[in-house]
Protein backbone atom coordinates (compact mmCIF):
# COMPACT_ATOMS: atom_id res chain seq x y z
CA UNK A 1 0.00 0.00 0.00
CA UNK A 2 2.61 2.37 0.73
CA UNK A 3 4.59 2.22 -2.22
CA UNK A 4 1.74 2.31 -4.46
CA UNK A 5 1.09 5.28 -2.88
CA UNK A 6 4.68 6.26 -2.93
CA UNK A 7 4.85 5.23 -6.70
CA UNK A 8 1.79 7.21 -8.06
CA UNK A 9 3.49 10.22 -6.30
CA UNK A 10 6.27 10.03 -8.34
CA UNK A 11 3.95 9.74 -11.27
CA UNK A 12 3.20 12.97 -10.72
CA UNK A 13 6.21 14.26 -10.51
CA UNK A 14 6.23 16.70 -13.69
CA UNK A 15 2.86 18.04 -12.94
CA UNK A 16 3.12 22.06 -12.88
CA UNK A 17 1.89 22.97 -9.37
CA UNK A 18 4.38 19.78 -8.00
CA UNK A 19 6.93 21.85 -10.46
CA UNK A 20 6.43 24.90 -8.75
CA UNK A 21 5.98 23.57 -5.43
CA UNK A 22 9.68 21.94 -5.78
CA UNK A 23 10.83 25.25 -6.33
CA UNK A 24 9.58 27.12 -4.04
CA UNK A 25 10.64 24.78 -1.17
CA UNK A 26 14.58 24.70 -3.12
CA UNK A 27 14.37 28.53 -2.58
CA UNK A 28 12.88 27.91 1.12
CA UNK A 29 15.89 25.17 1.53
CA UNK A 30 18.19 27.43 0.09
CA UNK A 31 17.45 30.31 2.51
CA UNK A 32 17.52 28.75 5.50
CA UNK A 33 21.34 26.93 4.74
CA UNK A 34 22.56 30.46 3.95
CA UNK A 35 21.06 31.75 6.88
CA UNK A 36 22.39 29.17 8.99
CA UNK A 37 26.08 29.52 7.08
CA UNK A 38 26.54 33.63 7.53
CA UNK A 39 25.18 33.19 11.21
CA UNK A 40 28.47 30.51 11.86
CA UNK A 41 30.64 32.68 9.56
CA UNK A 42 29.60 35.96 11.82
CA UNK A 43 30.06 34.15 15.25
CA UNK A 44 33.56 32.52 14.15
CA UNK A 45 34.29 36.22 13.53
CA UNK A 46 33.17 37.67 16.94
CA UNK A 47 34.75 34.60 18.89
CA UNK A 48 38.25 33.92 17.29
CA UNK A 49 41.11 35.74 17.31
CA UNK A 50 43.15 36.49 14.26
CA UNK A 51 45.86 34.85 15.61
CA UNK A 52 47.25 32.95 18.69
CA UNK A 53 50.27 32.39 20.58
CA UNK A 54 51.37 29.25 21.24
CA UNK A 55 54.95 28.24 23.02
CA UNK A 56 57.97 27.35 21.06
CA UNK A 57 56.05 28.36 18.18
CA UNK A 58 55.31 31.76 18.08
CA UNK A 59 51.93 33.79 16.84
CA UNK A 60 49.99 31.37 14.73
CA UNK A 61 47.04 33.42 12.31
CA UNK A 62 44.96 32.19 9.73
CA UNK A 63 42.74 30.56 12.46
CA UNK A 64 39.75 32.45 10.91
CA UNK A 65 40.12 30.92 7.38
CA UNK A 66 40.70 27.67 8.55
CA UNK A 67 37.58 27.96 10.59
CA UNK A 68 35.73 28.82 7.42
CA UNK A 69 37.01 26.17 5.00
CA UNK A 70 35.55 23.60 7.88
CA UNK A 71 32.35 25.88 8.40
CA UNK A 72 31.61 25.07 4.53
CA UNK A 73 32.16 21.07 5.09
CA UNK A 74 29.96 21.23 8.67
CA UNK A 75 27.44 22.65 6.08
CA UNK A 76 26.96 19.85 3.77
CA UNK A 77 26.57 17.78 7.23
CA UNK A 78 24.21 20.18 8.57
CA UNK A 79 22.07 20.66 5.47
CA UNK A 80 20.66 16.55 5.82
CA UNK A 81 20.09 17.46 9.68
CA UNK A 82 18.28 20.60 8.03
CA UNK A 83 15.81 18.99 5.42
CA UNK A 84 13.79 17.23 8.36
CA UNK A 85 12.72 20.86 9.46
CA UNK A 86 12.52 22.25 5.98
CA UNK A 87 10.38 19.28 5.15
CA UNK A 88 8.17 19.96 8.31
CA UNK A 89 8.14 23.42 7.45
CA UNK A 90 7.25 23.25 3.52
CA UNK A 91 3.97 20.17 4.82
CA UNK A 92 2.21 23.15 6.64
CA UNK A 93 2.49 25.73 3.83
CA UNK A 94 2.18 23.93 0.68
CA UNK A 95 0.55 20.26 1.65
CA UNK A 96 -2.99 22.06 0.30
CA UNK A 97 -1.21 22.34 -3.50
CA UNK A 98 0.21 19.35 -3.99
CA UNK A 99 -2.83 17.65 -1.73
CA UNK A 100 -5.42 19.04 -4.47
CA UNK A 101 -3.25 18.22 -7.61
CA UNK A 102 -3.30 15.01 -6.79
CA UNK A 103 -7.09 14.63 -5.83
CA UNK A 104 -7.95 16.44 -9.29
CA UNK A 105 -5.48 14.05 -10.93
CA UNK A 106 -6.57 10.43 -9.40
CA UNK A 107 -9.74 11.45 -7.45
CA UNK A 108 -11.67 14.27 -9.75
CA UNK A 109 -15.21 13.01 -7.86
CA UNK A 110 -14.52 14.33 -4.77
CA UNK A 111 -15.83 17.43 -3.18
CA UNK A 112 -13.87 20.84 -3.25
CA UNK A 113 -12.73 22.10 0.06
CA UNK A 114 -12.38 25.09 1.90
CA UNK A 115 -8.83 25.87 2.07
CA UNK A 116 -7.57 27.02 6.00
CA UNK A 117 -6.77 30.43 6.41
CA UNK A 118 -2.97 31.42 5.30
CA UNK A 119 -2.06 32.86 9.20
CA UNK A 120 -3.44 29.86 10.51
CA UNK A 121 -1.01 27.80 7.94
CA UNK A 122 1.90 29.55 8.33
CA UNK A 123 1.76 29.20 12.45
CA UNK A 124 1.06 25.39 12.44
CA UNK A 125 4.07 25.34 10.07
CA UNK A 126 6.54 27.41 12.21
CA UNK A 127 5.15 25.20 15.67
CA UNK A 128 5.84 22.28 13.83
CA UNK A 129 9.17 23.51 12.41
CA UNK A 130 9.97 24.22 16.07
CA UNK A 131 9.44 20.73 17.59
CA UNK A 132 10.96 19.16 14.95
CA UNK A 133 14.11 21.65 15.63
CA UNK A 134 13.99 21.14 19.07
CA UNK A 135 13.69 17.17 19.36
CA UNK A 136 16.35 16.85 16.64
CA UNK A 137 19.05 18.96 18.75
CA UNK A 138 18.10 16.93 21.69
CA UNK A 139 18.68 13.70 19.73
CA UNK A 140 21.96 14.76 18.21
CA UNK A 141 23.40 13.43 21.90
CA UNK A 142 21.60 9.82 21.08
CA UNK A 143 23.13 9.68 17.60
CA UNK A 144 26.13 10.25 19.20
CA UNK A 145 25.90 7.34 21.12
CA UNK A 146 24.42 4.98 18.50
CA UNK A 147 27.38 4.77 16.07
CA UNK A 148 26.64 3.27 12.58
CA UNK A 149 23.16 3.12 14.11
CA UNK A 150 22.68 6.69 13.69
CA UNK A 151 21.17 6.86 10.39
CA UNK A 152 18.61 3.94 11.41
CA UNK A 153 17.80 6.01 15.08
CA UNK A 154 17.59 9.56 12.53
CA UNK A 155 14.97 7.73 10.08
CA UNK A 156 12.92 6.06 12.77
CA UNK A 157 12.54 9.36 14.85
CA UNK A 158 12.26 11.66 12.05
CA UNK A 159 9.53 9.05 10.39
CA UNK A 160 7.46 9.42 13.31
CA UNK A 161 7.34 13.02 13.29
CA UNK A 162 6.92 13.26 9.62
CA UNK A 163 4.09 10.60 8.98
CA UNK A 164 2.37 11.80 11.76
CA UNK A 165 2.20 15.54 10.50
CA UNK A 166 2.26 14.82 6.77
CA UNK A 167 -0.74 12.02 7.34
CA UNK A 168 -2.48 14.52 10.08
CA UNK A 169 -2.66 17.94 7.95
CA UNK A 170 -3.89 15.83 4.71
CA UNK A 171 -6.42 14.10 6.92
CA UNK A 172 -7.65 17.28 8.29
CA UNK A 173 -8.69 18.46 4.67
CA UNK A 174 -11.46 16.12 4.30
CA UNK A 175 -12.00 15.24 7.77
CA UNK A 176 -12.76 17.24 11.01
CA UNK A 177 -9.78 16.94 13.45
CA UNK A 178 -10.87 14.60 16.00
CA UNK A 179 -11.91 12.14 12.89
CA UNK A 180 -8.45 12.80 11.09
CA UNK A 181 -6.28 12.07 14.23
CA UNK A 182 -8.61 9.34 15.57
CA UNK A 183 -7.46 7.73 11.77
CA UNK A 184 -4.36 8.43 12.11
CA UNK A 185 -4.14 6.67 15.22
CA UNK A 186 -5.59 3.55 13.98
CA UNK A 187 -3.30 3.02 11.10
CA UNK A 188 -0.35 4.21 13.30
CA UNK A 189 2.02 1.84 12.28
CA UNK A 190 0.97 2.20 8.61
CA UNK A 191 1.41 5.90 8.91
CA UNK A 192 4.70 5.85 11.00
CA UNK A 193 5.93 3.35 7.99
CA UNK A 194 5.13 5.44 5.41
CA UNK A 195 7.27 8.48 7.47
CA UNK A 196 9.92 6.55 7.64
CA UNK A 197 10.00 6.31 3.64
CA UNK A 198 9.94 9.99 3.61
CA UNK A 199 12.84 10.12 6.19
CA UNK A 200 15.31 8.29 4.67
CA UNK A 201 16.00 9.70 1.50
CA UNK A 202 16.21 13.39 3.49
CA UNK A 203 19.52 12.23 4.30
CA UNK A 204 20.78 11.74 0.56
CA UNK A 205 21.74 15.28 -0.71
CA UNK A 206 19.68 16.66 -3.72
CA UNK A 207 17.07 13.57 -3.45
CA UNK A 208 15.73 15.54 -0.72
CA UNK A 209 14.64 18.33 -2.52
CA UNK A 210 11.61 16.40 -4.29
CA UNK A 211 10.75 14.59 -0.90
CA UNK A 212 8.63 17.46 0.59
CA UNK A 213 6.82 16.94 -2.27
CA UNK A 214 6.47 13.51 -2.50
CA UNK A 215 5.76 13.01 0.65
CA UNK A 216 2.86 15.58 0.54
CA UNK A 217 1.75 13.52 -2.71
CA UNK A 218 1.85 10.12 -0.80
CA UNK A 219 0.24 11.15 2.20
CA UNK A 220 -2.85 12.20 0.41
CA UNK A 221 -3.13 8.79 -1.42
CA UNK A 222 -2.45 7.04 2.00
CA UNK A 223 -5.20 8.97 3.77
CA UNK A 224 -7.66 8.38 0.77
CA UNK A 225 -7.06 4.32 0.72
CA UNK A 226 -7.33 3.95 4.13
CA UNK A 227 -10.21 6.35 4.65
CA UNK A 228 -11.62 3.50 2.14
CA UNK A 229 -10.76 0.65 4.79
CA UNK A 230 -12.10 2.10 8.03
Amino acid sequence: MIWGCFTKAVGQIGDRRFLRVTALGLLLTLALLVGVYAASLWLIDRLVPDSVHIPFVGPVGGLETLLGIGSILLMFGLSVFLMVPVASAFSGLFLDTVAQAVEDRHYPALPPVTPLPLLDTAIGALNFFGLVMLINLVALVAYAFAGPLAPVAFWVLNGYLLGREYFTMAAERRLPRDAARALRRQHAGTVWMAGILMAAPLSVPLLNLLIPVLGAATFTHLFHRLRLQG
